[in-house]
C-alpha cells in the first residue's frame, strides 16, 4: 500500500516521529533490566521476580501485539498509532501510581502488545509514504528505533534510574512519549486499510507457508545470536578475562554495531531482501565461530560481538521487507509477526545457551550457538527462491475476506 498525497518533507517528518515512538517504547522496555535490584527492593519482591518484568514485555510483545493488529486491521493507521501512543502512556504511568508487583506485571504485558501494534501499524505507515524503491530504508527507520534503545535505553535507564529511583525513571519515559504524541498529531498522514481489506482476508495470506518460512529464518536467527548474547558478560569474564569497565565497553559497542546494522540493512533489504538473509546469517555464524574459536583474545572476542551486532540487525529490515512482500494482502498483519518471531527467538536462544552451561559449562556457548547459525544459514538459503504471490492471488484473497 503507498498512498501518493504525502510529501517528501512531511515523510520524512512522520519517519522521525515513527523512529522517536520505537526509541521511546524499546527504552521503556529497556527500563526495567537496568533497574531489577532497585524495583525488587521498592516492591519487596526477589531480583528473580522483578525479572518476571522483562519476560511480561516480551510475551505481551510476541503474543499481543499481532493479536491487537489483527483486531484493528480495518482501522486507519495513524488512528492505531495514536491509540497504541496513549495506551503506551496510561500502561507506563499505571505502575508508577499504584506500585503493585501483580498490576506491574500485568501492565507490561499490556505494554509490550501496545509496542508491538505500534510495530506493525509504522511498518505499515513508514512503507506507504514512500516510493516502493525505498520501503526497506523506511522499514529500517521503525527498526533502528529499537535497536537505538537497545544501545542508549540501556545505560541511559539505569542511570536515570540511580538518579530518580525506578518510578521517576518511568515518568519521565512517559513523558517523553507524551510529547512523541504531541509531534505525531500534526505529523502522521492518514493512512487508510485497502478497499475491501478484512479480516479473514489478511489472515490467510499472512500465515501462508513462505512467510511462516522467512519468521522461521527470525527465530533460529536470534535464537543463535541470544544464545551467546544472555550470557556474554559471564563468558567474556571467564574465557577473555574482560570485567568492570570494559565489559560496558563491549555492551556499548553491540548496541551501537546493532544501531549501525539496522540502518544499513535498510539499503540491503532494498537491493535485494533475500539475499541479504542469507549473508547476514553467514556473517552471524562467522562472529559466532570466532568468538568460540578466538573468544580467549579480547580484541577478537571484541571484533566477534560487533559482527554479531551488526550482521544480526543488519538482517532485520530484510526479515521485515520479505514478510511484508509475501504476505501480499496479508502485509498489514503480517507486519506484526518478526517482532514476535524474534522475541520468541530470544527465549529459545536463552533456553538453549542456559541448558549448554548447565551441561559443559560456559565454553559450550560457542559450539551451541554456531551449530544454531548454521542452521540458520541453511533456512535462509531455503528461503531465497520464494516469490510474493501473483496479483491476481492477492485479489482473490481479498475476495474471500468479504
Amino acid at each position: 500500500m503507498t498512498i501518493d498525497h504525502v510529501s517528501r518533507p512531511r515523510a520524512g517528518l512522520a519517519l522521525g516521529v515513527l523512529f522517536t515512538g520505537a526509541f521511546v517504547m524499546g527504552t521503556a522496555e529497556m527500563l526495567a533490566v537496568g533497574m531489577l535490584d532497585l524495583i525488587a527492593t521498592d516492591l519487596a519482591v526477589s531480583v528473580p521476580a522483578a525479572g518476571a518484568l522483562v519476560t511480561a514485555n516480551a510475551l505481551g510483545l510476541a503474543a499481543g501485539g499481532p493479536l491487537l493488529t489483527l483486531a484493528t486491521t480495518r482501522l486507519d493507521r495513524r488512528a492505531v498509532l495514536l491509540g497504541s501512543i496513549v495506551a503506551f502512556v496510561a500502561l507506563v504511568l499505571l505502575p508508577v501510581l499504584a506500585p503493585h508487583y501483580a498490576l506491574f506485571v500485568g501492565a507490561r504485558v499490556l505494554a509490550g502488545a501496545a509496542q508491538g501494534l505500534f510495530i506493525a501499524a509504522g511498518i505499515t505507515t513508514a512503507t506507504a509514504i514512500v516510493a516502493p524503491e525505498r520501503t526497506g530504508r523506511a522499514m529500517a527507520v521503525v527498526i533502528s528505533g529499537f535497536a537505538t534503545a537497545s544501545a542508549l535505553g540501556l545505560p541511559l535507564g539505569t542511570l536515570l534510574g540511580q538518579a530518580v529511583g525506578w518510578r521517576g525513571a518511568f515518568a519521565v519515559v512517559a513523558a517523553v512519549a507524551f510529547l512523541v504524541l504531541g509531534g505525531a498529531l500534526p505529523t502522521l498522514p492518514s493512512v487508510p486499510p485497502a478497499p475491501g481489506e478484512r479480516v479473514r482476508g489478511q489472515l490467510r495470506p499472512a500465515l501462508a507457508p513462505r512467510v511462516l518460512a522467512v519468521l522461521l529464518v527470525c527465530i533460529v536467527v536470534f535464537a543463535a545470536i541470544q544464545s551467546a548474547l544472555t550470557y556474554l558478560v559471564p563468558y567474556l569474564a571467564a574465557i577473555a578475562g574482560v570485567s568492570g569497565a570494559a565489559t560496558g565497553a563491549f555492551l556499548l559497542a553491540y548496541g551501537i554495531a546493532t544501531t549501525a546494522g539496522s540502518a544499513l540493512g535498510g539499503r540491503f533489504a532494498d537491493v535485494d531482501a533475500a539475499r541479504t538473509l542469507v549473508v547476514g546469517a553467514i556473517g552471524v555464524a562467522a562472529s559466532l565461530l570466532t568468538l568460540w574459536l578466538l573468544g580467549q583474545e579480547p580484541v577478537a572476542a571484541g571484533l566477534a560481538v560487533l559482527g554479531i551486532g551488526v550482521f544480526g540487525m543488519g538482517m532485520a529490515p530484510s526479515m521485515q521487507h520479505r514478510v511484508s512482500t509475501l504476505s501480499g494482502a496479508g502485509a498489514p498483519l503480517a507486519a506484526s509477526f518478526p517482532s514476535s518471531a524474534v522475541n520468541i527467538g530470544i527465549a529459545l536462544g536463552s533456553l538453549a545457551g542456559g541448558i549448554a552451561i548447565d551441561r559443559a559449562g560456559l565454553g559450550a556457548i560457542g559450539p551451541t550457538a554456531t551449530a544454531i547459525a548454521v542452521c540458520a544459514i541453511a533456512v535462509a538459503a531455503s528461503t531465497l527462491r520464494l516469490h510474493a504471490p501473483a496479483t491476481a492471488d492477492v485479489v482473490a484473497s481479498t475476495a474471500k475476506g468479504r
